[in-house]
């Protein structure tokens, strides 16, 4: 339902803004600034994003919560969307998400709403998953006997595919 609010309440102001600006300003200057917010807004997303990634490649390093950093570089990539829509109201969305202390601020107001409930790595230090190869948490003892081959099962036992 949000959804759908937001979808008719922004082009609405979009339009009223544009209005009203381009009777202040005329058509060229008005065009300009359209133009000239997407080109600046672009160059700082660049930069942002940069400060972004290094924060999060910092957090995995680490082995520390990624969520903030994950989290500005949604609002970071969000805000480049924003101001690559013409749009004054748009624009200004997006150049206030580009201010590290207005989207910790956003960040603080999300953290409030979502519950985490755990966040941790089993790795303790070590590689994991297919490529580690065994390691002593991995090994498992057993025994087996080698049936002769009249005794063998006929047909196949579901589990695999012929």
């Amino acid at each position: 339902m949000w959804l759908l609010i937001a979808f008719i309440i922004v082009p609405v102001i979009e339009i009223a803004l544009f209005i009203k600006v381009g009777g202040l300003l005329g058509l060229g200057p008005t065009l300009l600034i359209v133009i000239g917010t997407a080109i600046a807004g672009t160059y700082l997303v660049r930069s942002q994003g940069r400060l972004a990634l290094g924060q999060l490649q910092q957090s995995f390093g680490q082995l520390s919560d990624p969520t903030e950093p994950l989290v500005n570089g949604a609002m970071i990539l969000f805000s480049g969307a924003l101001l690559l829509t013409p749009g004054f109201f748009t624009d200004t969305l997006g150049f206030a998400l580009l201010v590290p202390a207005f989207r910790k601020i956003v960040f603080n107001a999300i953290q409030a709403r979502v519950n985490v409930q755990s966040f941790g790595s089993q790795s303790h230090g070590r590689p994991s998953g297919p490529a580690a190869g065994p390691t002593q948490g991995d090994i498992i003892d057993g025994e087996f006997v080698e049936l002769p081959d009249d005794d063998a099962p006929k047909g196949t036992s579901g589990w695999t595919k012929h």
